[in-house]
């Protein structure tokens, strides 16, 4: 029973592993923003690493670069979610997408926090 349940596991998770790659391909192909700050996470996330001086200042200068892609995916899954519904204007969904932008635009003002406290001499 306990070899059953390990293989359906392993098969989960590989499963999700491959849908979780097909979302960051399909954010990769349709949306520029990611594609900008995927380069420059590619960047800032070694340096954030590199300048670190302890492993709390490295989580945090790393880590909120992280962030920043996490929810720039979320706004992706939500603007396609509400183009999916409909092309006509409808001030919830305008809302909802607004609401994702601002999510995104947070996101990137505490990394500017983050590394501005860290690394300000």
């Amino acid at each position: 029973m306990a070899k059953h349940i390990s293989k359906l596991l392993k098969r989960r998770i590989i499963k999700s592993g491959g849908y979780s790659l097909q979302g960051l391909w399909a954010t990769l192909q349709g949306e520029e923003a990611f594609r900008v700050e995927s380069v420059l996470a590619l960047l800032l996330i070694p340096l954030g690493l590199y300048l670190g001086e302890t492993g709390a200042e490295k989580v945090l200068l790393a880590g909120s670069v992280f962030l920043v892609l996490i929810v720039e995916v979320l706004n992706s899954a939500i603007e396609s979610v509400v183009d999916r519904l409909g092309s006509e204007q409808h001030e919830l969904s305008g809302r909802a997408k607004d609401q994702g932008s601002a999510a995104v635009l947070l996101s990137l003002m505490l990394v500017l926090l983050v590394w501005g406290v860290l690394l300000w001499p």
